[in-house]
């Protein structure tokens, strides 16, 4: 991020605070207008000519870069799975807890993985259990693939939305 006078090319296209085209102008009564307005005047790229800048509030611009990297760094890491433990006979206290608690995962943009441990014939109501969450969950995440039930574990993921 080049600013203000570390700017050395003559001329440079300017884009308004607004996002308004001001065209090409001369550095100098670029840096006047931004010195006028109150702001700064960033250099986005060097790579074209004449360098295409933009006046800003440096405060926003910094925030927003920040927001940016974040957000960049979140998608290169990728989508993580959570897995949330259920029993098949769960009270109803504590489905509400791990409903919260998979809501709260969701939101944050990681996958959840429900998972129902079974103890001997437990696998009907595991799935219906299962089942029951992923339709309270419906507005924060949807289903990835079907309830995959197995020998001694009913799993289902979730994507958030």
């Amino acid at each position: 991020m080049i600013l203000n006078e570390k700017i050395k090319a003559a001329v440079v296209h300017v884009t308004g605070v607004n996002g308004e085209d001001l065209g090409i102008i001369s550095t100098k009564e670029a840096l006047q207008m931004a010195k006028d307005q109150g702001v700064d005047l960033v250099c986005l790229s060097l790579a074209s000519s004449p360098p295409p800048c933009q006046l800003v509030n440096r405060t926003n611009y910094k925030e927003q870069v920040i927001q940016e990297n974040a957000k960049n760094l979140k998608a290169e890491k990728g989508v993580k799975i959570k897995e949330i433990r259920l029993s098949a006979y769960i009270e109803d206290h504590d489905y509400d807890t791990k409903k919260r608690q998979a809501e709260r995962i969701l939101s944050s943009g990681d996958a959840v993985q429900l998972t129902v441990k079974l103890e001997k014939k437990e696998s009907q109501e595991a799935k219906r259990l299962i089942e029951q969450l992923i339709k309270d969950l419906a507005h924060c995440g949807k289903q990835d693939k079907g309830i995959q039930v197995s020998g001694k574990q009913v799993v289902a993921n979730l994507l958030p939305l």
